[in-house]
């Protein structure tokens, strides 16, 4: 198994599928779930989230909940990468 460290994150290094809405994942198969991460939610953030998933008919909320930050973590990471050329230069 690899190491856990931040540091060596470039194993497991974004992947992008090809699609019309861009989803970012994990490269690799996914390993087993051992780690327990959890949060609360006011009464408010609660019934818009369940009025959400209602809505778009998702019955597995662990595992949208999982993919919604993954992939916000993921496309920040990305949009942070380092790039050769500052963000002005590269619009001339």
């Amino acid at each position: 198994m690899p190491e856990k460290d931040v540091g060596h994150f470039s194993e497991y290094f974004l992947q992008k599928e090809m699609r019309t809405t861009k989803k970012y994942m994990l490269k690799g198969r996914p390993s087993p779930r051992s780690i327990k991460a959890g949060f609360t939610l006011s009464e408010e953030e609660y019934d818009v989230i369940s009025f959400y998933l209602k809505k778009y008919k998702i019955s597995n909320r662990s595992r949208w909940f999982r993919e919604t930050i993954l992939n916000h973590v993921l496309k920040t990471m990305d949009m942070d990468y380092p790039t050769l050329f500052g963000e002005n230069e590269m619009r001339r």
